[in-house]
């Protein structure tokens, strides 16, 4: 009878090896992939590498005089830090100079560029219907403009009909131009699709005095006529003042790369109508990179509406121009209405665009407007005097930890600096992963983290190696000290690691900037502790319970029964506790 239990523990302890292989075959992995992703170094916060400041000031906007107050502020801040930090470990710092200036460091490493169309971008959306159009300088030539659908059937009737709609209406002279803009504008005031279309050709076949073009009109005449798009001064003031409710002119590139002036009419739905937008590749279609929109339900009926209505014009002005901060980003047509709740914005965007443009969608649109006031770069050299003298720090207490291990436990110090030098491999490669995956970045107290979790890995250790001396001291021989210490040791890392992880998750939710660094460092290394402990120690010392040098009890293995105060004869198993047949044995 006791022969089959003795034959079951053997075989749960003869198979430490495929855990010590399935942690190596790990490390490689990770390993080879950080080389081949060329990431093979942790990417560095702005303390450590430097990288650039921004400096945004706040500008009062028309009939909002009171707009710049601390509370818009603090809400400018939490949604310039959510659009840069993405997960909140990238490292770039936001936060409030005075009343009416906030800084933007982003580190060495991170596109500044984008990162400066990301917080000082108002995201401020606008569908509005296109009542005009042409390249900047130039007539539009005959080519297919992007398309919206939603996410039914009516996707495939707009791209049908990509090949044969054309965004451009001809103008050569300035007088030509103004004719298009009051037609326009007719045009979008005239219920009727026959009757506007009636007015439109007998409005360009005989020019409209002077005298019955109302002040407004003339003025989005003149605008219009005057507008160079490809004047980079000028795109800045397009918009400025301008009422969601009033007619105005944009700017906006089109899928040949060439700068197009639009006329515009007064917005039909507003970014505030959207409900959740992602950026997501297409594989159905050579579209590419899209950004997908929710709308609320308001939303969702403004937009039906306007859909509907301009499925029934000629084209431009069966499109609509989506608006961001005064430029058009994409000017699909329609072909029906789209009632599905959704809809999808493509217009050859590239990965980097697409996501910038739902990133900004789905947080938010700022409450206020800032100009750049002064973009400086920052040095590291402060962060790296303190990275020399942290580190310094670090390898001082690590080496008072591996003294103590090899005084104190002497030939178990083997074990414990093996598996100390495994979880510093994959917290290092780790790292320089998380850098291109999710933008995590290395500060000064995300160093301070791993150097914390330095203690934490060793109490993991010498729990482990305590429980096994008081088997031996009760006086068990090593290989069943090990396996009966195994389960209390476990049960108690696991809690301690736990206790340690939730502090960690904790701080990292309630805290931003570089305390987020440290925590999230912290709660990352706790959780290599108990892959290491659970993957590596236990079946290291399983193997070793097995070599001669341990299992004799050398004086120089940590384990003498003599130095641990153990009562010879020694025991291998506990005694049965029934009475054993005899005949049967």
């Amino acid at each position: 009878m006791a022969a089959p239990k003795k034959g079951r523990s053997a075989s749960a302890q003869s198979r430490p090896g495929r855990s010590l292989a399935l942690i190596l075959i790990a490390i490689v992995a990770l390993t080879g992939g950080m080389f081949l992703s060329g990431h093979s170094t942790p990417r560095l916060g702005i303390d450590l590498a430097g990288g650039t400041s921004i400096t945004l000031e706040a500008k009062n906007e028309p009939g909002q005089p009171n707009a710049i107050n601390k509370t818009n502020m603090n809400t400018a801040v939490d949604i310039m830090n959510r659009r840069v930090n993405g997960l909140g470990v990238s490292e770039a710092e936001v936060q409030t100079q005075g009343d009416r200036n906030i800084i933007v460091n982003v580190p060495k490493g991170t596109n500044s560029e984008e990162a400066r169309k990301q917080v000082g971008t108002t995201a401020k959306l606008y569908f509005r219907p296109v009542l005009a159009t042409e390249v900047s300088g130039k007539a539009v030539p005959a080519s297919p403009s992007p398309s919206a659908s939603s996410s039914d059937s009516s996707k495939d009737k707009a791209s049908d009909k990509a090949t044969s709609s054309s965004s451009a209406t001809p103008s050569a002279t300035a007088t030509s131009q103004g004719r298009a803009v009051t037609d326009a504008l007719k045009a979008d005031a005239t219920p009727s699709t026959s009757a506007s279309a009636k007015a439109s050709a007998s409005t360009a076949a005989t020019p409209s005095p002077s005298g019955s073009v109302d002040p407004a009109t003339a003025k989005l005449q003149a605008q219009y006529a005057a507008l160079d798009c490809t004047d980079k001064a000028v795109r800045a003031k397009t918009g400025d003042g301008i009422k969601p409710t009033d007619p105005t002119v944009a700017c906006g590139k089109n899928s040949s790369g060439q700068w197009q002036k639009y006329v515009l009419g007064a917005a039909e739905v507003s970014g505030t109508d959207i409900k959740s937008a992602a950026a997501v590749f297409d594989t159905q279609s050579a579209a590419g990179w899209k950004v997908t929109m929710d709308f609320t339900s308001g939303g969702s009926n403004k937009f039906a509406d306007i859909t509907g209505k301009l499925a029934k014009n000629q084209s431009p002005q069966n499109q609509f121009a989506i608006v961001l901060d005064g430029e058009v980003v994409s000017d699909p047509y329609v072909s029906q209405a789209l009632t599905g709740g959704n809809a999808e914005i493509s217009g050859s965007f590239t990965q980097t665009e697409a996501q910038a443009l739902a990133n900004m969608l789905k947080y938010g649109a700022l409450p206020l407007t800032f100009k750049e006031a002064s973009v400086t770069t920052v040095t590291a050299a402060l962060g790296g005097e303190q990275l020399h003298a942290g580190l310094i720090a670090g390898a001082i207490g690590l080496g008072l930890v591996i003294i103590y291990l090899v005084v104190y436990y002497r030939g178990l110090s083997v074990i414990a600096i093996a598996s100390l030098m495994v979880s510093a491999i994959l917290t290092y490669v780790i790292m320089a992963l998380l850098g291109p995956a999710i933008g995590f970045a290395l500060n000064l107290p995300a160093v301070c983290g791993a150097i914390v979790a330095i203690g934490i890995t060793a109490d993991s250790f010498i729990v482990f190696f305590e429980r096994i001396r008081d088997e031996i001291r009760e006086g068990r021989s090593l290989r069943p000290a090990v396996e009966r210490a195994w389960p209390r040791a476990r049960r108690t890392i696991l809690v301690s690691d736990f206790v340690s992880f939730l502090a960690a998750a904790v701080l990292f939710i309630v805290t931003v900037g570089k305390v987020q660094g440290f925590a999230f460092t912290l709660g990352l290394t706790t959780l290599l502790d108990v892959v290491v402990v659970f993957l590596f120690t236990k079946p290291l010392m399983t193997i070793l319970a097995r070599k001669k040098f341990f299992a004799s009890g050398h004086s120089w293995s940590g384990l003498d029964p003599k130095r641990l105060g153990a009562q010879p004869p020694l025991r291998r198993t506990r005694r049965a506790s029934a009475p054993v047949d005899t005949k049967e044995a």
